[in-house]
């Protein structure tokens, strides 16, 4: 039996976020056909960087919430 995207998509939205996030996760694995090696290190070591440019104030943190309306402005425009 074939499943509506429409309807998984819905039901999908429905669950809690870390449930969600559990099913994002899972289907972007199954996107990758290739396995890089090195991908992990180099994750770590953007990780690093990152919050370190947050302790050392260089990035300014904004809520999500905001961050979704401003995403959202930008693509109506």
């Amino acid at each position: 039996m074939k499943a509506d995207p429409a309807k998984l998509l819905t039901e999908a939205l429905s669950l809690p976020s870390e449930a969600r996030a559990a099913l994002i996760d899972t289907l972007l694995e199954s996107l990758d056909s290739e396995i890089d090696p090195d991908a992990q290190e180099v994750w770590r070591q953007e990780i690093r960087r990152r919050v370190q440019e947050i302790d050392n104030g260089a990035v300014k943190l904004i809520a999500w919430d905001d961050a979704r309306r401003d995403l959202w402005a930008r693509l109506q425009h």
